[in-house]
């Protein structure tokens, strides 16, 4: 069967070890074609099979009252009522924006979204999270500015709003960004469509562009990391194609509402290969291709090639053998050719054919389900230790800091991301409540009375810092962030973004962080319903840092129960409810003024966590609260001038501390698990009680008055700030 000789050096150059040469020798019984290699390498490269991270995932809660489809699966699903579900998934295109920005980002955005309409989802809102080096480095600006056009042309020429997101700018990343996208999707539960090969003779239909040489290896390329070679690796990064994109959208729709279709899956990573394999294995069937019969746009291409190609904007449908017809006929009106490239057969196996040849026959659940699983190797690594020894009495204090705060409200991490959302369409489809730039956007799903609140958040120096405290924070913080809007957080879709895990140290911060997630979606009941992991983001052997990005999901019942963080009326009462702030170590403040990375980073009773949660829901609920914020980047002072900023009419605050905590601590400390909350003086003492039920921390800390910010200490005055002022800084762009 045989034609290209497999050597040590081929094994080798397809990324897999010498056992993992040996299985696919015993599963085979015989040498694999060079096709078959290929097809081995692809779909057990992490990217594919997640080999090296499979067994902690494992540890994810995945199971909740509202989970209608937890991981396995193109996408979760989670139940909304009313016949409805949310549809909702992260995944990141990190490498391939590294090396070509602009296609990297836009190609992640189309493979996002079929994710989601493959599951009979119409796609409703999009989210990204973003890092990003040091916006001074020409390089790093070149990436920028390509991302962010690749996301806001894809999205929008699609018709999908992107409605809300974050950016972060670290060193770290210099070299390598992180290019996370979510997407989610509105359905009917009775149409939710499954990727499953199954009913023998039903045939495979093949729709969407023509496949060529772009993006080969796309998933073995994400498996490595980046190095002065990744650049003659731009064939591994695909072309996106949104007009194509939006086609086969609709006639996916089409096809699934029609009832013709049986199982269904995009053609994402590793192309062809997984998508057959794939369904085929989850249906305990076998399948047949036959290559011939594929359209291509790249002349004299290889089987090897068609089966490992990643060109975008292409679909992989399993059809009703007796109402192919209709199929064809939906395909048509949507200007689509129906190319039946094979059919589902009565056995396990996955056999190619091509110009007369059998050039595959697998099982095909051994390459889809039975990749090898390993448990890597775990250190410490000695810098944690280190900077989490870090003294703040080193850190003067001075009198005032108002200039330290419009500083920090003009620094790239924590300025208006306008520039960057002004750049998409947040409102088509005209469900957007909450826009983008606050704590987290609001859409109403049309028809039902409901909204959902969604947001994507991680703070990678506190995960750098402490793993764990990092991916407990990570997971609350988004919670945290839905809840101040008034919606019930349901579930998480999570982005995992490490370096390389073969190193102990790395695995470590994956270790921990997996558990400091799960931990968290334990306390706060919400399960993980899938999501995607990134390993081996390095560059010259220098990692990213741990960045679990959490894509969190919160359902409001009822309209009158949406909440915003501006102050909303003068004379209103100002608390703060939760901890106290103790310490500067993770801070954005350490970070920007002081050029430093240091701790002891922030850490997180999830139990107080969940009772702080819930006594805000109840008391929204109640409609004691007038506007809620999430105290978090910048600490209080950068929280409270962004309830002024929000303001409808740019009213200030009068605050007052008193007692002896440094002030930099009270003004800039990142402490978790507090919320500023405004309320009519009638309430606060309901505020109070519920507080008090809860065993919760609770300080009357000012009124909202006048057009400045004025915060003062035992009538020392830290912070004096007309709003005009702290505007002008918010939104002044930071990046040029």
């Amino acid at each position: 069967m045989t034609e290209t000789k497999i050597t040590k050096e081929l094994i080798e150059k397809h990324g897999l070890s010498d056992e993992e040469y040996q299985l696919i020798l015993n599963i085979l019984g015989r040498e694999p074609t060079f096709t078959e290699l290929g097809i081995f390498s692809v779909m057990w490269s992490e990217h594919c099979s997640y080999k090296n991270s499979k067994i902690l995932l494992k540890t994810f809660p995945t199971k909740g009252n509202r989970i209608l489809q937890g991981p396995g699966e193109n996408a979760g699903i989670v139940d909304i009522g009313n016949g409805y579900a949310i549809v909702f998934k992260i995944e990141s295109h990190n490498h391939p924006s590294a090396i070509e920005p602009y296609q990297g980002a836009a190609t992640g955005v189309g493979g996002i979204l079929r994710d989601i309409f493959t599951m009979g989802a119409r796609p409703i809102a999009m989210l990204d999270s973003y890092r990003f080096g040091n916006p001074k480095n020409s390089r790093v600006k070149w990436i920028i500015n390509g991302v962010i056009a690749g996301v806001a042309d894809y999205g929008n020429c699609v018709g999908v709003p992107t409605i809300s997101g974050e950016a972060y700018f670290i060193d770290c990343y210099n070299e390598n960004p992180l290019i996370n996208v979510m997407c989610v999707g509105l359905i009917k539960t009775e149409n939710i469509t499954k990727g499953i090969a199954k009913g023998e003779g039903n045939p495979v239909v093949y729709y969407g562009s023509s496949t060529g040489r772009d993006g080969i290896h796309g998933a073995t390329f994400a498996s490595e990391e980046l190095s002065e070679e990744s650049q003659a690796k731009r064939p591994s990064v695909q072309v996106g194609d949104p007009f194509m994109g939006k086609k086969i959208l609709e006639a996916t729709l089409d096809l699934i509402n029609s009832g013709a279709i049986v199982g269904l899956q995009d053609m994402g990573a590793a192309g062809l290969t997984c998508s057959s394999c794939e369904m085929a294995g989850r249906g305990n069937t076998g399948i047949e291709i036959d290559l011939d019969k594929v359209p291509l746009r790249a002349e004299n291409m290889s089987a090897y090639e068609i089966m490992l190609s990643e060109s975008q904007e292409r679909m992989l449908a399993i059809c009703d053998k007796n109402r192919l017809s209709e199929v064809k006929e939906i395909l048509n009106k949507w200007d689509l050719e129906c190319h039946i490239i094979g059919q589902v057969i009565n056995d396990s196996f996955m056999r190619v054919f091509y110009k007369g040849k059998k050039e595959v026959e697998i099982p095909a659940s051994k390459i889809s389900d039975d990749s090898p699983i390993y448990k890597r190797e775990s250190k410490k690594p000695d810098y944690i230790d280190k900077l989490n020894s870090f003294d703040i009495s080193t850190i003067p204090t001075k009198e005032n800091y108002s200039e330290d705060l419009l500083k920090l409200l003009s620094s790239p991490n924590l300025s208006s991301k306008n520039w960057i959302y002004e750049q998409y369409d947040h409102t088509v489809q005209t469900n957007t409540v909450i826009p983008p730039g606050t704590d987290a956007t609001v859409l109403r799903i049309k028809g039902t009375g409901k909204y959902i609140a969604l947001k994507t958040d991680c703070n990678s120096i506190y995960c750098y810092l402490n793993p764990y405290e990092g991916g407990k924070i990570a997971v609350a913080e988004s919670a945290r962030n839905v809840v101040v809007t008034g919606a019930t957080p349901l579930g998480i879709t999570n982005c995992l973004n490490f370096g390389n895990p073969m190193k102990p140290e790395i695995f470590y911060q994956f270790e921990n962080c997996v558990k400091g997630v799960a931990d968290a979606c334990r306390m706060l009941k919400t399960p993980v319903t899938g999501g995607n992991v990134s390993f081996y983001n390095e560059s010259n052997g220098e990692a990213v840092y741990p960045t679990p990005v959490i894509g969190m999901l919160g359902l409001i019942e009822d309209k009158k129960h949406i909440t915003q963080c501006g102050f909303k009326d003068e004379g209103d009462i100002i608390l703060i409810i939760g901890k106290e702030a103790k310490g500067l170590g993770g801070s954005q403040f350490l970070f920007y003024l002081h050029n430093k990375i240091v701790g002891p980073s922030p850490t997180i009773d999830l139990d107080y966590e969940r009772r702080l949660q819930e006594s805000c829901l109840k008391a929204i609920r109640n409609g004691y609260i007038k506007s809620a914020h999430d105290i978090s980047d910048g600490g209080l002072s950068v929280a409270l001038a962004e309830c002024c900023i929000n303001s409808q009419f740019s009213f200030g605050a009068k605050i007052e501390f008193k007692g002896n905590t440094r002030p930099d601590e009270l003004l800039f400390g990142e402490s978790q698990s507090r919320i500023i909350i405004t309320a009519d003086k009638n309430n606060v003492n309901k505020i109070k009680a519920l507080c008090s039920e809860q065993n919760i921390d609770y300080q009357v800390i000012g009124e909202v008055e006048g057009k400045s910010l004025i915060v003062s200490q035992n009538k020392m005055k830290l912070i004096n700030l007309k709003i005009d002022k702290l505007k002008a800084n918010y939104f002044k762009k930071a990046i040029d």
